[in-house]
């Protein structure tokens, strides 16, 4: 069995707060190959690590990230004691430790993100993904040698659709919800030339599954278990 790329979905979501630096200072103590986070905007133009629209669910405060300053957000208690740090901070920490993953979550922020990370000369891997296509396809207008990959629920069953489908993007790695993964799918994807990567995987019968269909790499909350 072929060896998988390990990510850890929010950090080390399954063992600290979500899109904190005490979650990427877990997956660094793991040896995972990636740390995946996700990419928001504040009102004074910072990029920081937060899924949601809102801080309601993993923070202590209220409102939408976008109509929040990063001096505000930075008082806010994002778990045990965590705050909601920017792309730099975790820039910085993973440095020369782990590769990190980039969910880019809102539209028009790729050209900012690409900035931040040559401008702190980021010496660890990266991988750039999203659902929104045109932000990675402004990526690799940004950066031609950076790594991209496709996020999708499902993609058409056919392996004409599957090229039609991710083709646009430019991506270079293509990511499934892993309940719609097949190993005939999978082949599809390397056949055009896509490695192919499952999210978010945390049951261990899931993930031997997926070993099992020939998967190049898993995200998971408990990145242990891979």
């Amino acid at each position: 069995m072929k060896r998988i790329i390990k990510i850890g979905h929010r950090g080390a979501a399954g063992h600290a707060p979500e899109n904190t630096l005490a979650s990427l200072q877990y997956a660094i103590g793991l040896g995972l190959d990636y740390a995946e986070f996700d990419l928001r905007r504040t009102l004074d133009g910072v990029l920081v690590l937060l899924h949601d629209e809102r801080v309601d669910r993993t923070t202590n405060g209220r409102g939408r990230v976008e109509h929040l300053a990063f001096r505000d957000l930075k008082t806010l208690d994002a778990g045990h004691g965590n705050s909601i740090p920017s792309l730099e901070d975790a820039l910085r920490l993973a440095n020369g430790r782990i590769g990190l993953m980039l969910e880019l979550k809102v539209p028009r922020i790729a050209q900012d993100c690409v900035e931040v990370v040559q401008r702190l000369r980021f010496g660890s891997p990266v991988l750039y993904a999203s659902f929104l296509l045109d932000e990675l396809a402004d990526i690799r207008m940004l950066d031609r040698q950076a790594a991209t990959m496709a996020l999708f629920s499902n993609l058409p069953s056919d392996p004409h659709g599957i090229v039609a489908t991710v083709r646009p993007s430019r991506a270079t790695h293509v990511g499934l919800r892993h309940d719609t993964i097949t190993p005939d799918l999978i082949q599809d994807l390397h056949q055009a030339g896509w490695p192919a990567f499952a999210y978010t995987v945390n049951e261990p019968a899931d993930i031997e599954r997926l070993k099992r269909s020939g998967i190049d790499g898993i995200i998971s909350d408990f990145p242990d278990r891979l």
